[in-house]
């Protein structure tokens, strides 16, 4: 017979670890979930339930922003019981049950109950149910389609190509109270901003020619937290690290929203990296990818058998660049999911921002669609309002809870306001790429050099529009693949120009207002195209010119740091200024980067032909600068080390101006920074 007990308050603990290896927490820890029903049925399944009414009409309306504390699967301990509750939206399905090896993969063993609200979601509590249980949920779905699902809310997925969630716990003790501490100032819009992208499977792998293989999270610790802290670099983005069936798809064809990919090991050990990232004073931001999902039949796509995640509208829910499909964000469940899973990373994995991919996608509804294909908004217009109203309230959300963090946007096309408040009309990112300088400085720099006098305009564009956004400068991995030419082989001339072109390239990057991102093997001037199927060219650095190519980036990154002047004002109008642009002829360019204080002033000179300067000439106002503190030509870069500036004559022709006339040297094809 039945026993039920309705309306009590039920004490519960979730299982950090075994049970006999759980720490002990106050009273003030201990779970309390208020206003549930407990039905012991006597089945496999007990009517078990998590969530209340409030959770129900949150999820609902859109704005529960902490499923994953309620849905997927958590062990917890009812009625001095272990066991495993689950929970699962399925709002078109007959039946739904809990499928995996525990039980030899019978469907319809252990089914959840459905919820008495209509909601369409699934639950129940198995007893004794373990940790590290591989299992989907077997649902019968529209019109008694039988479908096998891993579990959206899944922390853990089998290795691919097995398809399977995985019972897990995510219980760490994290040791970065000091950065989490601090972090505030160092993600500062007002702070360095010099990110390392990496990808992970690729950076190195235990086999170069086997791709089947990967370091673990702790061998990339081992070897890529120390190296990012040699180079300098202040944060590292980690392509997609969301759980993915693809290894092509580097990340972006993404299945598990919330859970570390399975290849390198388990969620702990990308904790344990991130940890040890957060201890050497480097942030981590990751790619995240709520624009578009697969459809492989594990994932989200046809969940229950109808649109469940998606738009039914393929106008609006097919997305013909990747042949993937398009979340539905006029759904209030979708809503809820997207946002709690961003949430979660910022939650379970302390990272210190994410940076959403294919913003632009998201926001119009005639992305890559020809007349005919989209269908206007209500307005007539092309925007996606749900997208763009989605876009605003997982801004409010990241910044509401984790202040101290930033959201970055991948938007490609001229949309007003994407770095801007939602107080005023904008999406709310904290930074956005600057797609244009990156395809205007590239344009520019595989010019010859002879013709460069011609193309200036093109080079100096930026600053035009650069307020407009807060800005990031990107030279990313897809820059360097299908056929674009690894960055060395972008730059005109014999070998010595292209060293001496690419050193030019990032001494222009670093002193351009806004932050930096540099793909991962740039640094050193990978010599092939990214293959996310080996590993970088790490047998270059035993070549003088790619070795010190790396550690002019490196002392870049260092004078990034230490010059205020490069980074307190890189997002408002005192912090640049043009000295000169008006020596055409001779392709030189100067302007000043500007900090709080005058002696923190800096004058860059861009010399942009194989041509020396001797006895160069410029007038600038302000403080005199007397030291040469870079030169991109020194031979510890490679350089010729042949002009340099020991000592800068300086002239005060204007004493009332405070206008001073600078005679200087300038190598060939170098950036020099002068204080």
């Amino acid at each position: 017979m039945a026993k039920t007990v309705k309306k009590k308050t039920i004490t519960g603990d979730s299982l950090p670890g075994k049970a006999e290896k759980k720490p002990k927490k106050s009273k003030s820890e201990t779970k309390k979930y208020e206003e549930i029903e407990f039905v012991d049925t006597g089945n496999n399944v007990w009517n078990y339930s998590l969530l209340s009414g409030e959770d129900i009409k949150n999820f609902q309306q859109g704005t529960h922003y902490k499923l994953y504390k309620k849905f997927g699967s958590h062990s917890i301990k009812v009625n001095d019981v272990w066991g495993m509750y689950f929970c699962v939206w399925a709002p078109n399905a007959t039946s739904v049950s809990v499928t995996g090896n525990f039980n030899d993969w019978k469907e319809k063993e252990y089914e959840l109950l459905p919820r008495w609200d209509k909601s369409g979601v699934w639950e129940g509590f198995i007893p004794e149910f373990k940790l590290g249980e591989v299992y989907k949920y077997h649902i019968v779905g529209y019109k008694g389609q039988e479908i096998d699902k891993g579990d959206p809310f899944s922390n853990f997925w089998e290795k691919r190509p097995a398809t399977a969630s995985i019972t897990w716990d995510m219980y760490y003790e994290w040791q970065d109270k000091e950065w989490m501490k601090k972090r505030k100032k160092k993600n500062g819009l007002n702070a360095p901003w010099s990110v390392y992208e990496v990808h992970l499977a690729s950076w190195q792998r235990p086999d170069k020619n086997d791709e089947e293989r990967y370091n673990t999270y702790d061998q990339i610790r081992e070897r890529l937290v120390p190296y990012v802290k040699e180079m300098g670099f202040t944060h590292v983005e980690l392509m997609p690290v969301m759980e993915h069936p693809f290894d092509g798809s580097w990340g972006y064809q993404c299945t598990g929203y919330f859970a570390a990919t399975s290849r390198f090991g388990d969620p702990q050990g990308l904790m344990r990296l991130i940890d040890a990232f957060h201890r050497e004073g480097i942030g981590v931001i990751l790619d995240w990818v709520p624009s578009h999902f697969p459809y492989d039949a594990h994932g989200l796509f046809m969940f229950d058998g109808t649109h469940t995640f998606e738009y039914a509208d393929m106008r609006k829910g097919f997305h013909p660049d990747w042949n993937s499909y398009i979340f539905n964000y006029k759904r209030g469940e979708v809503k809820s999911f997207l946002i709690s899973s961003a949430r979660f990373w910022f939650d379970f994995f302390h990272i210190d921002g994410i940076r959403v991919d294919a913003v632009s996608s998201m926001l119009k509804l005639n992305y890559s669609r020809k007349k005919g294909q989209w269908e206007p908004n209500e307005y007539g217009g092309d925007g996606n309002l749900e997208a763009i109203a989605f876009i605003k309230d997982l801004n409010e959300t990241i910044y509401r809870d984790f202040p101290d963090t930033q959201t970055i946007a991948e938007e490609a096309t001229d949309w007003p306001g994407v770095s801007k408040p939602t107080w005023k009309d904008g999406l709310g990112f904290g930074m956005k790429w600057m797609m244009g300088w990156m395809h205007d400085t590239l344009d520019y720099f595989k010019i010859d050099p002879v013709f460069r006098q011609f193309h200036q305009d093109k080079f100096s564009f930026s600053m035009m529009y650069y307020y407009d956004e807060n800005f990031m400068l990107p030279l990313s991995h897809d820059e360097v693949v299908h056929g674009k030419s690894p960055m060395i082989y972008k730059m005109p001339g014999d070998e010595w120009q292209k060293f001496a072109n690419l050193r030019l390239l990032y001494s222009y990057m670093w002193t351009h207002p806004g932050g930096k991102l540099l793909f991962m093997g740039n640094e050193f001037g990978q010599t092939n195209e990214w293959n996310y199927k080996s590993e970088l060219d790490w047998p270059l650095l035993q070549y003088d010119c790619h070795r010190l190519l790396k550690d002019c980036v490196g002392d870049l990154n260092w004078l990034l740091q230490s010059e205020p002047a490069l980074y307190q004002n890189q997002f408002n109008l005192y912090g640049f200024e043009w000295v000169d642009l008006n020596h055409r002829a001779e392709t030189i360019i100067a302007y000043k980067r500007k900090g709080k204080k005058a002696k923190e002033d800096l004058l860059v000179i861009l010399n942009l032909t194989p041509v020396v300067r001797n006895d160069w000439t410029i007038e600038v106002s302000g403080k005199k600068f007397s030291r040469e503190i870079f030169n991109s030509d020194l031979k510890k870069y490679w350089g010729t080390g042949d002009v340099f500036n020991p000592e800068i004559r300086s002239e005060l022709i204007n004493k009332e101006q405070k206008t001073y006339k600078l005679t200087l040297n300038l190598p060939a094809l170098a950036a020099l920074i002068l204080k």
